[in-house]
């Protein structure tokens, strides 16, 4: 060992550094597993409560002003790997570690929009990514996702078993009412067969090893959502709402029934907040109104994630089969849905440390 560096004291400093999600240090989350130097290197093992994608760029920094201040002659590497409850014991979804339920209290404001694009934000940081479109009397995700002629597919296994595959685009995961039913078939399904269709996309589908898997519910507060509910442990849900008190007021019930059926809220996020002209980039104009998701989340105590402004483009691109986080990352909208992407994630960090999701290491 290099004599000119302690590393205890090295280490001491380090543990001092708090986790940017759960804002607990490093040392109190026993994240710091390794550490050893050679010549002039020091190599640091962390191992974190996943997902890790995003907090290990926020921890970059951290450690770099902690060296940099202390140590300036050092140089170092960060090896981050992961910890996760493992959901072998499952029914179903046995590889998925985070499942997030989209929802809105009424059609309308844009909640497949939001689904897919927070879909497409997850995948962009390397995160293996699914989204099941649940949406039987509209689905949107085969048009989203350029997929409107895919079908669930069978596949023979080596096993000698015969599991049903979803779609992929764009190196995400897809499974959709609509590969299932026709649309004049959807509108006579009610009821215990509606719930019975929607099951099949994730008792019958093998979705294989995936961080997220997004759920892109019907709106409103039906048998699709308490079947969801009462067969899969959700990790955390987003509420979609427009500014107007119409869609707010359905919020409420949305809330209210997650809230009833002991799922996490993850927060609101406020679609089509207002609008801005591309001739004159610093004007506004608030076209449903103005703060009504925001207002909702303060009153429910539930975070509010942000505002994802009214955007030509964000349609031309729902209607050309290319999210638009994909199709253009750094435009406006796209950066918008990337800052609450952080957010959701930031929350299921917290949820995870909560309930203790930290059982199985898994390097990345």
């Amino acid at each position: 060992m290099n004599k000119k560096y302690n590393l205890d004291e090295i280490r001491t400093k380090l543990e001092q550094i708090q986790d940017p999600d759960i804002d607990i240090t490093l040392g109190d989350l026993n994240a710091l597993q390794n550490i050893s130097l050679e010549e002039e290197k020091l190599s640091i093992d962390l191992e974190l409560i996943q997902p890790v994608q995003w907090v290990a760029e926020k921890l970059y920094p951290l450690f770099d002003d902690v060296i940099t201040t202390n140590y300036p002659d050092l140089d170092y590497e960060l090896n981050v790997s992961e910890k996760y409850v493992d959901f072998s014991w499952r029914d179903y979804l046995k590889g998925v570690k985070n499942i997030i339920v989209v929802a809105s209290g009424k059609g309308g404001v844009g909640k497949s929009a939001i689904s897919a694009n927070i879909a497409s934000a997850l995948s962009l940081s390397g995160a293996k990514v699914g989204i099941l479109d649940g949406d039987v009397y509209g689905p949107s995700q085969p048009t989203m996702f350029d997929l409107k002629d895919s079908k669930i597919y069978a596949v023979d296994m080596p096993d000698g078993t015969t599991v049903a595959q979803p779609s992929e685009q764009y190196g995400i995961k897809v499974a959709s009412m609509g590969f299932v039913m026709e649309q004049d078939e959807a509108a006579i399904v009610r009821g215990p067969m509606l719930a019975g269709y929607f099951s099949m996309l994730f008792e019958q589908i093998e979705w294989g090893n995936l961080d997220f898997l997004v759920f892109d519910l019907p709106p409103g507060t039906g048998d699709i959502q308490l079947t969801l509910t009462q067969k899969i442990p959700v990790t955390g849900s987003v509420i979609v709402t427009t500014p107007q008190e119409i869609a707010v007021a359905d919020v409420r019930r949305s809330i209210s029934m997650f809230k009833k059926v002991n799922v996490d809220i993850l927060g609101v996020v406020e679609n089509m907040s207002y609008f801005v002209p591309p001739d004159m980039p610093d004007k506004k104009y608030f076209i449903f109104g103005e703060g009504g998701g925001e207002k909702v989340a303060k009153e429910y105590k539930v975070n509010f994630l942000g505002k994802v402004p009214l955007s030509i483009q964000m349609r031309e691109n729902n209607d050309g089969g290319k999210p638009l986080v994909l199709a253009d990352e750094n435009c406006p909208q796209s950066e918008v849905i990337k800052e609450i992407t952080a957010k959701i994630v930031a929350e299921i960090r917290k949820l995870n440390y909560r309930n203790g999701k930290q059982e199985v290491d898994i390097s990345i």
